[in-house]
């Protein structure tokens, strides 16, 4: 699609206003890119708002809506995003984004791929069995999306191990919002706890969130938040390959979503009582934290080596839990 200068300013307004009533934490982070990377980032952004909200049947994030019918909308966003990614015009705002970001960057129909198939193991009611089963469905919901904003950043598309990395701050942020969200996924009638972890703590079928279960469930969120700070970990060692502007706004997403879970983990088995959020006034600080360790760019790594990467989350068809 041939886009002129007017067609692409109203498609990064667009997409402007996406990320800002989508996500405050991701819109906060995004103000901290150069001008071209951040217009870049929100037009990704916008394509994977739309295709979940498409998926979900939902607006913005909001309710789940009639799950019916869930293959015809899959069918819907691979038909929109391989035309987007054609260079052909979609009718959506949202496609013709990724149209736009795919062609400046180099994003290719692998990874929008590998993001849609998260979508595909919700609507199959998809539950992990294992831990990497549910570090896979990370993968595909979040560590996919790491990858192609990492490349938005100007990531080499065959820079695999910084792409691994990017990968890894994918997953610390999903394990957050796991932790978070374990008992609104319920009342959706969604969990993505490993069907192990249960069994492990004595938990019956469908009643992992009943009060009697609370200490369980923090346990649970604990671990959760565990490998949160694995993943983030190993993230820093990418982000430090990072420019100067990109590499801060990568460690402060990092330190926000990193916030959300320990938050999680501190509130114990009060965490699910309210929803657990990083009020504004932190979220500023952990930004002029970032920006120190921008600046001086020694990240801390995890503990041991690093010994694994996006081919560890890439199949797309873990056994049914």
């Amino acid at each position: 699609m041939n886009t002129t200068s007017e067609q692409r300013a109203a498609l990064v307004e667009q997409a402007r206003l996406s990320i800002k009533y989508g996500s405050q934490s991701f819109s906060a982070a995004s103000k901290l890119f150069d001008q071209e990377t951040r217009e870049r980032a929100w037009l990704l952004y916008a394509w994977c708002r739309r295709a979940d909200d498409i998926a979900d049947n939902q607006d913005m994030g909001g309710p789940l809506g009639d799950q019916s019918s869930a293959e015809e909308r899959l069918a819907l966003i691979r038909k929109l995003t391989d035309k987007a990614l054609s260079g052909e015009p979609t009718g959506d705002p949202a496609f013709d984004a990724l149209g736009v970001v795919a062609a400046e960057c180099g994003l290719t129909a692998q990874m929008a791929e590998d993001v849609i198939e998260g979508f595909a193991l919700d609507a199959q009611d998809w539950r992990p069995r294992s831990e990497a089963d549910m570090l896979r469905y990370c993968y595909h919901v979040a560590g996919a999306v790491g990858v192609m904003m990492a490349v938005v950043m100007g990531v080499a598309p065959d820079d695999e191990d910084t792409l691994d990395r990017a990968c890894d701050l994918g997953l610390a942020f999903q394990l957050s919002n796991i932790a978070r969200d374990i008992v609104e996924d319920d009342a959706a009638g969604r969990c993505y706890l490993p069907a192990e972890w249960l069994v492990e703590e004595d938990i019956e079928p469908g009643q992992h969130t009943k009060p009697h279960h609370r200490e369980e469930l923090a346990d649970m969120a604990a671990r959760l938040v565990a490998l949160v700070e694995k993943h983030e970990a190993a993230a820093r060692v990418g982000a430090a390959r990072l420019p100067f502007r990109s590499r801060w706004a990568v460690l402060s997403a990092a330190r926000i979503y990193g916030a959300i879970g320990r938050k999680v983990r501190a509130r114990g088995t009060e965490a699910w009582n309210s929803r657990t959020y990083v009020p504004r006034s932190e979220k500023a600080l952990y930004g002029a934290r970032a920006f120190l360790s921008a600046v001086i760019n020694r990240q801390r790594h995890p503990d041991g080596p690093i010994t694994w990467g996006i081919k560890d989350f890439r199949p797309t068809s873990p056994d049914p839990a």
